[in-house]
């Protein structure tokens, strides 16, 4: 099993910046991408940002230029440093991780989940 914890959500004003980690711990062996899920009042769960275990990202289109995840392999916890913040992204945020065994199905793993309200 793995674990990942959240931590760094809160209340900011529109414009403001927010650093989330996720850290994960227990049975991290072949852990191959880890991300930020996101879901608001009323809405599905939406993928906002992924990174492999090399480096490579993708994001959603409406958090390009504003949010960016970054990975700490040593330390097994991934970060979403966000900025310019808006309204719009008020919503629970989820840290997920995929683990990839070399025989077997992929197992997807997630966090506890950490607010984050952007609201003047």
């Amino acid at each position: 099993q793995v674990q990942l914890v959240e931590s760094g959500g809160g209340l900011v004003q529109p414009g403001g910046s927010l650093r989330l980690s996720c850290a994960a711990s227990g049975s991290i062996a072949y852990i191959s991408d880890m991300g930020w899920y996101r879901q608001a009042p009323g809405k599905q769960r939406e993928l906002v940002t992924t990174i492999t275990n090399g480096g490579t990202t993708n994001y959603v289109d409406s958090v390009k230029g504003r949010f960016t995840i970054s990975r700490d392999n040593a330390k097994n916890t991934v970060y979403l440093q966000m900025n310019s913040l808006k309204p719009e992204d008020t919503a629970v945020y989820y840290c997920n991780a995929v683990k990839r065994v070399p025989i077997g199905v992929p197992a997807t793993y997630w966090g506890q989940g950490t607010q984050v309200t952007v609201s003047s």
